[in-house]
């Protein structure tokens, strides 16, 4: 695990500086040099009065897949958010208040931000990238003649995308 450092926080006390065995820490770009930091080290961590500087895995454990209870309230979760965000859409669009529109037009986005995030821990969403568009072409290649391959369900899905 190596430091980094949350420049909103940083006070630029600078304690790091002083407390750092390898000068990985530098204060006027905010970064820290991870082929100097120590690995564990955390002296800066632990000096730090702003509480700006914290320690970043250098791995991160396979994420645990999901259990059908999980996935289902993932989903009914992504519904609530679904049904919150069309319902501060028209009230936006019935509103006469520009703030008020405002307003119900950021909730709608946020509510659609996390239901997204329910769908894809929920497994139902891919991003919508040139990868993923690429990944479904080969595929789709790669299973020509196989009759079991879902081909109309991925072109449809590459329609979509």
């Amino acid at each position: 695990m190596h430091a980094a450092r949350n420049i909103a926080l940083c006070t630029k006390d600078c304690v790091c500086l002083f407390i750092c065995p390898t000068g990985a820490t530098d204060t006027e770009n905010g970064q820290i040099d991870f082929s100097k930091c120590i690995d564990g080290c955390r002296l800066c961590v632990d000096a730090c009065p702003s509480h700006a500087l914290y320690l970043v895995p250098g791995t991160y454990p396979q994420p645990q897949p999901k259990t059908e209870p999980v996935k289902t309230a993932l989903l009914d979760l992504a519904k609530s958010k679904a049904d919150q965000m069309a319902l501060a859409d028209q009230l936006a669009q019935e509103s006469e208040d520009p703030v008020f529109r405002q307003l119900c037009k950021t909730v709608a986005m946020s509510n659609r931000i996390l239901a997204e995030d329910c769908y894809r821990e929920a497994g139902y969403i891919l991003p919508q990238s040139n990868a993923v568009r690429q990944l479904l072409k080969e595929l789709v290649q790669k299973h020509e003649g196989d009759d079991a391959f879902p081909r109309d369900a991925v072109e449809a899905l590459l329609a979509k995308l």
